[in-house]
């Protein structure tokens, strides 16, 4: 759990450091979003490929090596030497901290499986609300951090949590077994793949006309990884497996358009906040305060393995609705106004991961639970991403109130398919909902 929790908070506590960075290194919104998106990309594609080594050689050591990272990335992070280097050592964190979620839910299915329940329900949503929690208390602790120590905080404060994440994994996770280190790495799968995804998400955070190379990169990075996938033995990503389980395509597409909206709201409404509305960079994250308890609180009732369809349709509208709101949204509005609106977004994002999470739980094939966690976090991200290009292109070099309104109609738009997603996904209704309680 511990470990678990290392990807979301440091997803979020740099929210409310952009654009304090930004002024020790003279960098606009467009040049920071890269202290987000660098984490991002090393996510995305590291999340599986940690998954699968989850899978093949077991928790534990993937835990402990990921934490030692994480370490090394927080002793890093204290020294500003540009913002290169810091763009480096978030990319560090990111490969870092992929090992908790993919290992949390291998753990958590082979001890259910082993004691012949179904889905832990009640474990699956501490999990949630434990990463809810840390992710949108991230800008309220950032902030305080900053306050007191400058924003090198934020990276150092990663060398005692991930202490706490090495000791607890020691302490508490079984030796792995010898044989979960047998079976062959698909190393070519995981190149090609790797190539793929980051030129396709290389080319969204500047969709430019003279760098459409990155598409034929990728289309021909993607006909490899097809090619090479359907004829390995023992592939990095069962293709066949996938393409049949329609269910659990549809629930990456729903976690990754919803938090392309909650991630729009974390970076985008902060520097908002902080740019335009003159708020400092403590108030900032403590107005997201209201959020954090929201989602918590939302988090904790949908842990259900039942009714999962009706939670999720929740979940759109309520990001529609807050999507809405933003557009009414001004230098004038009132604080208790803007509390409204986070509290708002708060109930999205508490439904959101909880319920996919208990869909993805069983859906997945157990035994390969990592890398199907792995991929549902790669699907995170991918919003995440997506959105910190859609803020960058409505931004641009300062955050206005105009920008803002740009935002919310665009998430507007990606709210109008997510419940079109969810409204017509019949396995929700009947297949899903039997399958993930059979786990």
């Amino acid at each position: 759990m511990a470990s678990a929790v290392l990807n979301p908070i440091n997803s979020t506590l740099i929210a409310v450091a952009l654009v304090p960075i930004g002024q020790t290194f003279g960098a606009g919104p467009a040049q920071t979003a890269w202290l987000v998106t660098s984490l991002y990309l090393a996510t995305a594609v590291g999340q599986p490929v940690v998954g699968l080594f989850v899978d093949r050689f077991g928790a534990r050591r993937v835990l402990l090596t990921g934490a030692l990272l994480v370490m090394t990335a927080g002793i890093a992070g204290m020294f500003a030497f540009s913002l290169g280097w810091l763009t480096a050592v978030r990319a560090l964190l990111g490969i870092g901290t992929c090992a908790g979620f993919p290992a949390a839910m291998a753990v958590l299915r082979g001890r259910a499986d082993a004691a012949g329940q179904g889905v832990p329900s009640r474990v699956l949503s501490v999990l949630a609300m434990s990463a809810q929690t840390v992710m949108v208390i991230g800008p309220t602790l950032g902030g305080a951090l900053i306050g007191l120590s400058g924003w090198p905080a934020i990276f150092a404060v990663n060398v005692p949590m991930a202490a706490v994440a090495l000791v607890l994994a020691l302490r508490w996770l079984p030796e792995d077994r010898p044989e979960g280190s047998a079976g062959r790495i698909d190393v070519l799968g995981i190149v090609l793949f790797s190539g793929m995804l980051l030129a396709v998400l290389l080319f969204v955070m500047n969709p430019a006309v003279g760098d459409a190379y990155l598409l034929a990169v990728a289309a021909v990075a993607a006909a490899g990884f097809v090619w090479a996938e359907t004829r390995s033995a023992s592939p990095f990503i069962d293709l066949r497996m996938l393409a049949g389980n329609g269910p659990l395509l549809r629930t990456y597409l729903r976690q990754a358009l919803a938090f392309l909206i909650v991630y729009s709201i974390m970076f985008g409404y902060v520097q908002w906040l902080e740019s335009a509305r003159g708020l400092s960079e403590s108030g900032a994250g403590a107005l997201l305060l209201p959020m954090s308890v929201v989602a918590v609180v939302a988090a904790g009732v949908s842990g259900r393995p039942t009714g999962v369809k009706a939670r999720l349709i929740g979940n759109s509208l309520a990001l529609s609705a807050g999507s809405a709101l933003l557009l009414f949204t001004g230098v004038s509005t009132p604080l208790a106004a803007l509390v409204g609106l986070a509290a708002v977004f708060g109930v999205g994002q508490g439904l959101a991961s909880v319920t996919n999470q208990t869909a993805l739980y069983g859906q997945a094939p157990a035994a390969w639970m990592g890398t199907a966690s792995g991929l549902f976090r790669t699907a995170q991200y991918l919003g995440a991403i997506g959105a910190s290009a859609l803020i960058a292109l409505c931004f641009g070099a300062h955050a206005t109130s105009a920008g803002l309104h740009t935002l919310a109609w665009i998430q507007l738009g990606v709210g109008a398919l997510l419940f079109t997603v969810t409204i017509f996904d019949r396995a929700l209704g009947s297949r899903g909902e039997s399958v993930a309680q059979a786990g």
